[in-house]
């Protein structure tokens, strides 16, 4: 997959480095600001149970 990527990626080694760099920058910015408040409430990590 990445190896597909960098070939579809247009330019040099530079251009294809910035290019995956800003597709991953992307990624993660949708995952914080989309993806994980989303999912958020239904992962409840904030309510631990300790046993004894």
């Amino acid at each position: 997959m990445y190896a597909w990527l960098w070939r579809k990626l247009p330019g040099d080694t530079g251009a294809k480095l910035l290019g995956a760099v800003v597709l991953a920058a992307v990624a993660v910015a949708i995952l914080w600001y989309v993806v994980f408040p989303l999912w958020e409430p239904a992962v409840t990590l904030d309510e631990v149970t300790v046993r004894r």
